[in-house]
């Protein structure tokens, strides 16, 4: 199940992002597992970006995995939705346990998996 929570301004196109979560979920061979997304202000990403990553400064997407399985996005940060759509991806991918701080291979691996998502979606090839 995909959850989406908006707790910051501006409208989000819930019902595209829910089912490109799904998607990408399917695609990785994860589709039975729980992912709750939710979106805040520049204030409350910059409080859990340095309680969680000691980092004082605002970023466009956490990821917390553990059993918790949520994706935090700013939507303030990322402003347009070619943007939105490669954090979201790019938030999955890091709970499925693709890293790109790891190593240059890793990086390689999760881009090349990130760049797939993202054309499919904007392409709309991804079928029901």
């Amino acid at each position: 199940m995909v959850e989406i929570n908006n707790l910051a301004a501006g409208k989000i196109e819930e019902e595209f992002l829910k089912g490109l979560a799904k998607k990408v979920l399917k695609g990785e061979n994860r589709e039975e597992m729980d992912l709750s997304i939710v979106f805040v202000g520049k204030d409350r990403i910059s409080e859990l970006n340095k309680k969680y990553r000691g980092k004082n400064k605002t970023t466009d997407v956490l990821s917390f995995g553990g059993g918790l399985n949520e994706i935090v996005i700013c939507p303030a940060v990322v402003k347009k939705k070619k943007e939105l759509t490669r954090v979201l991806i790019h938030g999955i991918l890091h709970l499925l346990g693709y890293d790109h701080e790891k190593s240059r291979e890793d990086a390689k691996e999760m881009e090349k998996k990130q760049e797939y998502y993202l054309l499919r979606a904007q392409l709309r090839l991804f079928k029901n």
